[in-house]
C-alpha cells in the first residue's frame, strides 16, 4: 500500500463508541492531514456555484456534466446520490472536481423505471447509496479499471440489489428508486441519526452491524465531514435496518482496529482520478477500499467488508440473502 496512505491510517484515532440496537459507530479523528480546501457536493449546489446535468439533451446513463463556477474545489463522494434530470444516479468513485472546470463523471443509474426529465439540473437527493450496494458497486468499479481503465459499475448488478433492498424495505417503488427505499424509512433512519451525533473535530466513522465490521469512511476536512456525516450515517444505518436484529458477536474496538490494520495490508492499484488526484484501488482479505490521494494528502477513503464473492462482483448468496427481512 502506498506510504502516504498507510501513514494515514496508522494515525487515526477513535472517538468515544456510540452504540444503536444493532449498529455501533466509532468516530474517527486524526490530527494529521490536513488541507488541501475543498467544499461538498451540497454546499456547492447550495451556493450556485456547481450546475450537474446529463451530458445532453438525450442523456447517456453511464455519465454527467458538473461545471465547477467556483474558486475551490468540489468533493463528490463515492455513492453519493443526485436525484433530477432523467433519472436519479449515483458517483462510481469519489471525484475532487477541479475549481474552474466542466467535468464529466462516471455514474450509475439509481431510478431504473424513469427516462424523462423532471428538472434540467440535478439536487443532491440527501442520500449516500447504502453500504451493502456502495460495497458491491466498488468492486464492479475496481473491476473494470483493472480491465479497461474505466470507472464504469456493473450496472444490472446495481439495479438488482437496489430491487432486493426494496423488497426487504417492503417498498413499492413506481420507478424502482433508491431515493424511495430511504425516504419510506426516514422515521427509523432519523432514530439512528439521534443516536450518533457527530462529535468536535470528527473526520470519519467506522461502523459495526450486529457485531461484524461493516467499513468506515474518512475525509481529510472536518469540516466537509460534518456536511456528510448524516448522509454516512443513514448509507450504514439502511444495511442495519435491513438486517435481523441480533446482536451476533460483541461488537468490539478491537475488532474495529484490527480491521484497519488489515485495509493497511491490502493490495493495491493506482489510477489517475477524473478530477484532481490519484485513486487507489485496493482489495485484501475479506475487504474491499478506494482512497483519493491529491497533493499528498488522502482526501476520502473508504473500506467494506466483503467475502469472496462479493469482491469478485457477483450476486449475494441465498444464505447471505436470508439475513435480510421485510421489516
Amino acid at each position: 500500500m502506498n506510504a502516504i496512505i498507510t501513514n494515514y491510517l496508522s494515525k487515526l484515532e477513535f472517538g468515544e463508541t456510540q452504540v444503536f440496537k444493532n449498529m455501533m459507530v466509532i468516530p474517527l479523528l486524526t490530527s494529521v492531514n490536513h488541507g488541501p480546501e475543498y467544499i461538498s457536493l451540497g454546499e456547492a449546489l447550495k451556493q450556485g456555484g456547481l450546475t450537474v446535468t446529463e451530458v445532453h439533451e438525450g442523456g447517456t446513463v453511464p455519465e454527467l456534466k458538473v461545471i465547477n463556477r467556483g474558486e475551490k474545489p468540489v468533493l463528490l463522494l463515492d455513492g453519493e446520490e443526485l436525484a433530477g434530470a432523467k433519472q436519479n444516479r449515483v458517483l462510481n468513485t469519489t471525484i475532487l472536481v477541479m475549481e474552474k472546470s466542466e467535468t464529466i463523471i462516471p455514474v450509475s443509474c439509481t431510478e431504473q423505471g424513469r427516462w424523462a426529465y423532471t428538472a434540467r439540473e440535478f439536487a443532491a437527493s440527501g442520500n449516500i447509496m447504502n453500504r451493502n450496494v456502495r460495497m458491491k458497486k466498488a468492486s464492479s468499479v475496481s473491476r473494470n479499471l483493472d480491465q479497461s481503465q474505466a470507472y464504469a459499475s456493473d450496472q444490472g448488478e446495481v439495479w438488482e440489489e437496489i430491487a432486493f433492498c426494496a423488497r426487504a424495505a417492503n417498498v413499492n417503488s413506481r420507478t424502482g428508486a433508491m431515493k424511495d427505499v430511504f425516504e419510506s424509512r426516514q422515521d427509523d433512519l432519523n432514530s439512528y441519526l439521534a443516536a450518533f451525533q457527530s462529535v468536535p473535530h470528527q473526520k470519519g466513522i467506522l461502523v459495526t452491524i450486529s457485531g461484524k465490521v461493516a467499513g468506515f469512511d474518512i475525509l481529510s476536512l472536518s469540516s466537509v465531514y460534518q456536511m456528510v456525516h448524516a448522509k454516512l450515517v443513514k448509507s450504514y444505518a439502511m444495511d442495519a435496518l435491513l438486517q435481523k436484529e441480533i446482536n451476533g458477536d460483541k461488537a468490539s474496538v478491537d475488532k474495529a482496529k484490527s480491521f484497519i490494520e488489515e485495509a493497511a495490508r491490502c493490495e493495491e492499484k493506482k489510477y489517475k482520478s477524473v478530477g484532481h488526484g490519484w485513486d487507489h484501488r485496493f482489495e485484501g482479505k475479506g475487504m474491499v477500499g478506494s482512497s483519493l490521494v491529491h497533493d499528498e494528502k488522502v482526501i476520502h477513503t473508504a473500506f467494506f467488508a466483503a467475502d469472496e464473492s462479493e469482491k469478485v462482483g457477483r450476486m449475494s448468496s441465498a444464505s447471505r440473502r436470508r439475513t435480510f427481512r421485510s421489516q
